[in-house]
């Protein structure tokens, strides 16, 4: 089963994205707390700039999606590994 049934997203070489304005580590975190998170360091950088999220609540696969849509921050990447899921969201 493809986890990320739903995301339209790329998948990235995380090793070489050096356009990362800010990582936020929201492991062991339940929603909203990622998501909230995330939005907080998105309000800090300047558009263009991306912000990467790592989280293990299986929910974000849903709400990151669903935010990016709503706010227009592009979601440029989704990644899952061992129950880590790492998001790269780009500021309008």
């Amino acid at each position: 089963m493809d986890i990320l049934r739903g995301v339209d997203v790329l998948k990235v070489d995380w090793q070489v994205v050096n356009e990362i304005a800010i990582e936020v580590d929201a492991q062991g975190l339940d929603c909203p707390m990622p998501l909230l998170l995330a939005k907080r360091a998105l309000n800090g950088v300047q558009a263009g700039e991306c912000v990467r999220v790592v989280a293990t609540d299986r929910g974000t696969l849903r709400d990151f999606r669903v935010f990016a849509e709503q706010s227009g921050h592009a979601l440029l990447a989704a990644d899952e590994c061992d129950g880590t899921y790492s998001y790269l969201l780009k500021k309008r």
